[in-house]
């Protein structure tokens, strides 16, 4: 009998589970009564208003306090709140930056700030110090000039890296294009405008906008409310008030029919799309719930239909998403995904069906409860942190929501239903009142986008430009007759025989670091590549009298057949003399189209090893101007594009000092400031 009650009661669970259909998402049941603590509030007589959560669990507080400005447009110094922010925390009238660094580490706190607040928080026992610092950095800020120096050079960079990466530039782009330049989120910052930004300028910025009477200050954790409203009177108490502007912008309009914006990025091998219109929906507004429902249906992860249309349907992309955002001044809807390049066409169609479906169809009851479930349990799950009840209560303060906003949050959950999800699909999701931004290969992308809405191109500040010109090759020029004139352009036949040996030294920048680049090559026989950080060398490629290494970091890396037959091409130092005449190459030309604004021919090779690349060449000098080759990686196909420029005469012959290799991701750029020909380099110096 134990046996087989003991058999009865293990077995008992997996005959429940078998009774449950997994294939369906559980009904929600109904709205579970939430009872949220509040926290306690009071406001000191410069209007600063103070709200204190206690919770005794652990012996820490933080505290943050936040200053509620509208935004701003900031015209030609877009920046200048973002490097406010920086700067905040850089020093003060009584501490200078390495001295706040020192006494906030002492502590064992943590301070941060941005152009609306500052927050810290640490042990209970330190955290009378950790409010003084706080009120130091927030009411007597040194804005020191040299800082500024620092962070603008760091802004900078930046920048520079953000024109690399696609997504940044989508983002940039759309912002510009949905919102507009008389509006603060259409604002970019720029190169100029960083450099713009003076301390006087951040002053005024301050001293307008930090006011206690448009303030919030949130104490949460181990702290009594008494304790709190001595340390806010004491370290916050004599912050003078002050009218603050509150300026009022223009709600942007969806487009009156849908565009396609395409930033044409020649090295990329996939095209980041956005599609976004602006959305009128408040903070709090009685859609709020229902959109993001919705938004989630649609594109929420990978449960929701782009993902499963465009990635596990059709293959078009890792992933595909949308969301509808609520914001006080202008929210909007927004869906992307980065696709292949042949596919960008194809995906568009595709994101616009599924806009179309949940406009026109009704979702399942099962897609609806999925979503639900999810946020009836995130919405549980938050409550167990003390700092969620803190920021119910600024925002019901900050955005005028009913007191009881958050108390009825799942019972207005559970009201959503697929009649619900219908009308905000209608409401929010635009079926031809799109912006499509698409930053990607023009030459392989554009091609059938016009269906979609008007086509126009821009570059990457999101100023409009003219669209990529093809232009035919003239009849009596050939491929070879190309590559003829750019050896005949880089030396003539007598100094081809003259140059013996050649030593170029440079220096290679990339994200930030600065690396040294070496090459020495006694032609054609042997070749020497390294690139080293300081004395490490991070990497090395030799070709010595038929024998090839490449190595990084100290490891010997394989070489194929393909990076052999390239070291030789590099070795002959003159490529294009060297590839005529070789057997084995073919060329092809293809057509005529620009670097930097001038014509060039491009001429696709194939080499004996079957490596296929393509070279554009200047049509006015006949000297190589840019390459480009498709590379596998880990992560799949990359194209690799180098440019060649500022080509200088050695021994009378040409060569580029400038290269600049952009790997899609981020980009290489090289000056060559070191160069010597016919030293007499030995064998044995090649090593």
């Amino acid at each position: 009998m134990k046996k087989i009650l003991l058999y009865t009661l293990f077995a008992l669970p997996m005959v429940v589970m078998a009774q449950v259909d997994r294939s369906k998402a559980p009904k929600p049941g109904p709205a579970p009564a939430v009872k949220i603590s509040e926290p306690a509030i009071f406001t000191l007589p410069n209007g600063l208003k103070v709200f204190v959560v206690q919770n005794t669990k652990l012996p820490r507080v933080s505290a943050t306090l936040t200053i509620n400005r509208e935004s701003l447009i900031e015209g030609n110094k877009a920046g200048l709140t973002t490097i406010t922010g920086d700067l905040l925390r850089r020093g003060t009238s009584k501490l200078k930056k390495a001295e706040l660094d020192e006494a906030i580490d002492y502590l064992g706190a943590s301070i941060g700030t941005s152009s609306t607040s500052v927050s810290g928080s640490s042990l209970s026992s330190n955290f009378p110090k950790v409010i003084e610092l706080m009120s130091d950095i927030a009411l007597r800020p040194a804005f020191p000039a040299d800082e500024l120096e620092k962070i603008r050079k760091q802004a900078l960079s930046g920048l520079a890296q953000g024109k690399e990466d696609p997504a940044t530039i989508a983002r940039n782009i759309t912002s510009k294009l949905v919102y507009g330049n008389n509006h603060p989120y259409g604002e970019v910052e720029t190169e100029a405008s960083i450099k713009a930004v003076t301390v006087a300028d951040v002053k005024k910025y301050y001293s307008t906008y930090w006011k206690p009477n448009v303030a919030y200050l949130v104490f949460v954790g181990d702290i009594t409310v008494e304790t709190a409203k001595q340390l806010a009177t004491k370290y916050f108490g004599t912050w003078a008030n002050g009218v603050v502007p509150t300026p009022v912008y223009k709600a942007p309009a969806a487009p009156a029919k849908t565009f396609i914006a395409i930033v044409d990025r020649p090295s990329s091998v996939q095209s980041n799309i956005s599609l976004v219109a602006p959305v009128q929906l408040q903070p709090g507004s009685p859609d709020a719930i229902a959109a993001d429902i919705t938004a989630n249906i649609l594109g929420g992860g990978s449960s929701a239909r782009l993902y499963k249309n465009l990635r596990e349907k059709y293959g078009f992309t890792y992933g595909a998403y949308s969301s509808i955002s609520e914001d006080k001044l202008v929210g909007n809807f927004t869906a992307t995904a980065a696709v292949r390049n042949d596919k960008t066409d194809s995906a568009i169609g595709q994101f616009i069906y599924e806009f179309n479906r949940i406009r026109n169809e009704a979702a399942s009851a099962d897609e609806v409860n999925l979503i639900k479930n999810e946020r009836n349990g995130a919405f549980a799950r938050s409550l167990e942190n003390p700092a969620t009840i803190a920021g119910f209560a600024l925002n019901i303060a900050r955005y005028n929501l009913p007191k009881d906003y958050f108390q009825n949050y799942l019972k207005n959950l559970a009201l959503v239903d697929a009649a619900k999800v219908k009308l905000m699909a209608n409401k929010y999701i635009p079926a031809n009142n799109l912006a499509i931004v698409i930053v990607g290969n023009a030459k392989e992308i554009a091609k059938g986008l016009d269906k979609y809405g008007t086509v126009k191109y821009f570059d990457i500040e999101g100023n409009e430009v003219a669209a990529p010109v093809t232009k035919a090759v003239a009849a009596n020029v050939t491929a070879e007759s190309v590559l003829q004139k750019a050896a005949d352009a880089t030396a003539s036949p007598t100094a081809m025989l003259a140059l013996k040996d050649v030593e170029m030294n440079g220096t290679a920048s990339v994200m930030g670091q600065s690396l040294s680049l070496s090459q020495k090559m006694i032609i054609p026989s042997s070749y020497l590549q390294t690139i080293a950080a300081g004395p490490m060398v991070v990497q090395k490629q030799l070709m010595k009298s038929g024998t090839f290494s490449q190595s990084q970091q100290g490891q010997e890396v394989p070489l194929k057949d393909d990076d052999k037959e390239k070291m030789e091409e590099d070795g002959a130092f003159f490529t294009e003399a060297y590839m005529l005449k070789q057997k084995g190459y073919t060329f092809t030309i293809k057509s005529i189209e620009q670097v930097d604004g001038k014509d060039a021919n491009v001429i696709e090779i194939k080499s004996p090893k079957g490596r296929v690349f393509t070279n554009y060449y200047d049509v006015a000098s006949g000297l190589l101007a840019k390459n480009i080759v498709t590379q596998e990686t880990p992560q799949g196909k990359a194209v690799v594009t180098t440019y060649t420029s500022n080509y200088k005469a050695f021994n009378d012959v040409k060569i580029a000092t400038k290269i600049v290799i952009d790997y899609g991701q981020y980009k290489i750029d090289v000056t060559m400031n070191d160069i010597k020909v016919n030293q007499g380099l030995k064998v044995e110096n090649i090593k």
